[in-house]
């Protein structure tokens, strides 16, 4: 959530702020409700404060034993403590109104994130790897895997329907080594803590990382008593480990990553990626999450695409970094990198990590803090990023090591992963 202090003081600068996201701020609103606000802060203040000396004079009366001056102050007192609860009850009304508004405002972005409308201003920081040259036409995943059906949607549509897959074999195998080898690389050589969480979280979770209430649509929510929904990524369930605490300094930065399942209905996907496994109401992603303090966050962010860069680069797969422009960036986030991987079938660059600094947006929703040098609870920063889109790395691995007999050469720094399987043969 965008700090309250900030839009009551410089409201010009947050309207012009997220104008660049194309994004509307109702003033009239705005400024309505803030009034309000004031008005009852001020008319409850003044009620307490008339409450607690009329309670002190109360006390002095009946130390003189003057017991009918002591009465009329109570009824006073009481009648004080009746507007009291009408105004604190209007105050709660109008308090509640204006945070449920405020919850819809995305997070302000950086002054380093490119202007533009739609991802075609996204801004290209760099590339690295050549895309291989085949003598051959090189074949897509799913025109790859058909005659072997190591990739089967005819059984998974059958199970639950489209946009779902079922791997077998050494495809699947393959699957399982990459999401390994990222665990491995990220713990071993990167510091980060791996952690196993829940794949259903509470509204409280969503909220607090800005799921909700903008993107509901986008969830697989459960029925029943308890309002549960599936994790759209690990992101929730691991940034909201600190949520509603105060981090020792000395515990910080937090590096955790967790390898999860994600669940998204892909409401406004209509028509977008239906053949094959680029976009899928379930996939496995690897998780990257910082909590750092706020000085640091910038530098985190720059190390946490790097972190995402070395498992591309370890698998030998060609790749460009681009900063995404203010029309296209996340909800949560202040400034967003994307890492694209090249796909020889579509000859181009396909999304297949995101990494966000959130700034203390996330963490105001969460209430997760830290004591700076002050000694004072002070908001921390989160971060989140996709080290690596497992499914989408898959996609790449096999399209990329494809051969002219139809067959995929396994990475060299797979092979701890993969058992005795060097070649997986799928014509």
């Amino acid at each position: 959530m965008i700090d309250p202090n900030l839009i009551r003081n410089n409201l010009e600068l947050v309207v012009a702020n997220l104008a660049k996201r194309g994004v509307h701020v109702d003033i009239e609103k705005l400024r309505k409700l803030e009034d309000n606000r004031k008005e009852l802060q001020v008319k409850t203040q003044e009620l307490q404060s008339k409450r607690n000396t009329l309670s002190k004079e109360i006390g002095q009366a009946k130390a003189k034993k003057n017991e009918q001056e002591a009465n009329l102050l109570l009824e006073q007192v009481e009648k004080v403590a009746v507007d009291l609860e009408v105004i604190e009850r209007q105050f709660n009304e109008v308090h509640e109104t204006l945070s449920a508004y405020l919850a819809t405002l995305p997070n302000l972005i950086h002054d380093s994130v490119p202007e533009g409308k739609d991802e075609t201003a996204n801004k290209e920081i760099r590339r690295w790897g050549t895309p291989k040259s085949f003598d051959f036409t090189p074949l897509d995943h799913v025109d790859l895997t058909l005659k072997s059906a190591k990739i089967d949607f005819e059984t998974s549509t059958k199970i639950s329907g489209s946009r779902f897959v079922v791997l077998k074999g050494e495809v699947a195998k393959l699957h399982r080594a990459l999401a390994q080898f990222m665990l491995h690389v990220h713990t071993t050589e990167h510091g980060y803590e791996e952690m196993y969480v829940p794949y259903l979280v509470e509204e409280k979770a969503l909220y607090g990382t800005g799921q909700l209430p903008n993107m509901a649509d986008d969830l697989f929510h459960l029925k029943g008593d308890k309002k549960l929904s599936l994790i759209p990524t690990a992101e929730v369930s691991l940034t909201n480990t600190v949520r509603e605490s105060i981090i020792p300094p000395e515990k910080l930065p937090m590096k955790l990553v967790s390898h999860s399942p994600c669940f998204r209905s892909e409401a406004g996907s209509y028509g977008k990626d239906t053949k094959g496994m680029i976009r899928q109401h379930q996939f496995d992603k690897v998780e990257m999450v910082q909590i750092v303090s706020p000085e640091t966050s910038y530098q985190a962010l720059e190390e946490m695409v790097g972190h995402a860069e070395k498992i591309l680069q370890k698998l030998n797969l060609p790749y460009r970094v681009v900063a995404l422009c203010s029309g296209d960036i996340g909800f949560a986030a202040a400034k967003t990198y994307d890492l694209e991987v090249w796909l020889p079938s579509q000859q181009k660059y396909r999304e297949i990590s995101s990494c966000s600094n959130t700034e203390s947006f996330q963490a105001r929703r969460m209430q997760a803090r830290f004591r700076g040098q002050s000694g004072k609870p002070e908001l921390v920063h989160t971060l989140n990023g996709s080290g690596l889109a497992v499914g989408r790395t898959l996609i790449a691995v096999l399209e990329n090591y494809q051969d002219k007999e139809g067959n995929v050469h396994v990475p060299e720094v797979l092979y701890p992963f993969m058992g005795d399987t060097r070649i997986i043969k799928l014509a």
